[in-house]
């Protein structure tokens, strides 16, 4: 008797309120775009993960179809409503978080970097060629000794004749040895920190990319060694003057991150639902059993919470009035709920489950890092905590 194959890829368009009813022109445009992409590249996902392999292609093919600028205004591309983007970064994780995560970096931190903080010709020579994915870029700020102390940073950038000579360590750098270019964080003589664009093929830049993930495997991040490495004046990103400025890109990062935990969330639903229709035990469907409707309710439930949550941050975007605080509450809350609605999913498929080729399993493990990048759950909560009480509560 043929073993029977499950169907649990097809999107089925949950927003059992409607939160996401206002997107409209453009913005759902791209995301039908988003979608057709992500259906076209999933047949190599779980290969690309299981081997631990990043196809370079596929972040190009996001480029060529103007699904990077994660709502910047770049000349000559796409300019999406912050619900608009917060929709693609959604639809590509609902597919595949390596995918989103590449997305993600290239767009969301290294051309965001730029179009934020770069000089007018720093802004001619690399926005497009960022745009599209024709360069790729890195966002050098996380190192071996400070990840959510990142403010402590030990990479310096001394003044030396007419350029800045960089030392230090970085370390979970997406794109960092992928070739192309990196902003790296360093820490000036007058103690502020200042961003510089670094060509991946300077002298003393070395990268080796990170081994043994057990999430994320379908894109790499690197461990990236400054030894004294030369960079002209012109290199110096000359609008962000201190580290401050530099969590205004982090903040819009950390909304990302929050759509991609939805996406996620989103797609393992779906998949414990179709399978639940499709999967015979005791002579009916799993759908039928009383237990199984709970959890999918649970799970909707987690996942309408998660998509309200998007839409209201949409809305405050829009207005120019979302605090970063009230961005950390989403990223918090986002990745959480992804989570546990993860591993409800996985439990209801039972050994099925744990393959990759029905794709919960993927989800499950890329959605930790989802969960510890950009501020883990204990930083994100400190962060409102202080908000809500007016006490720091950081050691």
């Amino acid at each position: 008797m043929p073993e029977i194959v499950y169907e649990l890829t097809e999107p089925l368009d949950t927003d059992y309120l409607g939160a996401l009813d206002g997107a409209t022109g453009e913005d759902r445009e791209a995301w039908a775009l988003a979608r057709e992409y992500g259906r076209e590249v999933l047949a190599g996902a779980n290969e690309a993960w299981e081997r631990a392999e990043y196809p370079l292609e596929t972040l190009r093919g996001l480029g060529e179809r103007d699904l990077l600028t994660d709502g910047l205004d770049i000349p000559g591309r796409r300019r999406l409503s912050p619900l608009g983007a917060g929709l693609v970064t959604m639809e590509l994780s609902r597919w595949d978080g390596s995918l989103g995560t590449a997305a993600a970096v290239q767009g969301g931190l290294a051309l965001r970097s730029i179009a934020l903080f770069g000089s007018p010709e720093q802004k001619e020579r690399y926005l497009t060629p960022l745009a599209e994915a024709s360069l790729l870029g890195a966002f050098a700020l996380t190192e071996p000794d400070h990840g959510s102390d990142s403010v402590s940073l030990g990479t310096t950038a001394v003044r030396d004749g007419d350029g800045y000579v960089i030392s230090g360590e970085k370390k979970w750098i997406g794109n960092g040895a992928s070739g192309g270019i990196t902003v790296v964080w360093a820490r000036c003589e007058d103690g502020n920190v200042r961003g510089f664009v670094v060509p991946q093929e300077a002298e003393g830049y070395r990268a080796e990319v990170i081994r043994g993930k057990a999430a994320l495997r379908g894109i790499h991040q690197a461990r990236i060694t400054l030894d004294a490495v030369r960079v002209p004046a012109d290199a110096l990103l000359p609008g962000a003057a201190n580290f401050k400025e530099v969590s205004q890109a982090l903040v819009q990062t950390r909304v990302g991150v929050a759509w991609s935990a939805l996406g996620h969330a989103v797609g393992v639903y779906e998949a414990a639902l179709q399978y639940s229709r499709q999967r015979l035990q005791f002579g009916k469907p799993l759908a039928k059993f009383q237990m199984v409707q709970e959890r999918l309710v649970q799970m909707l439930t987690d996942v309408t919470d998660m998509q309200l949550m998007a839409a209201q941050t949409a809305r405050l975007q829009e207005r120019g009035t979302l605090r970063d605080q009230q961005a950390s509450m989403f990223k918090l809350h986002n990745t959480v709920r992804a989570r546990r609605v993860a591993a409800t999913a996985r439990d209801m498929l039972g050994g099925n489950g744990i393959l990759l080729e029905h794709h919960v399993a993927r989800h499950m493990a890329d959605i930790e890092g989802l969960h510890t990048y950009e501020g883990t759950e204990s930083i994100q909560t400190l962060i409102v905590g202080r908000d809500v009480t007016g006490q720091s509560a950081f050691a």
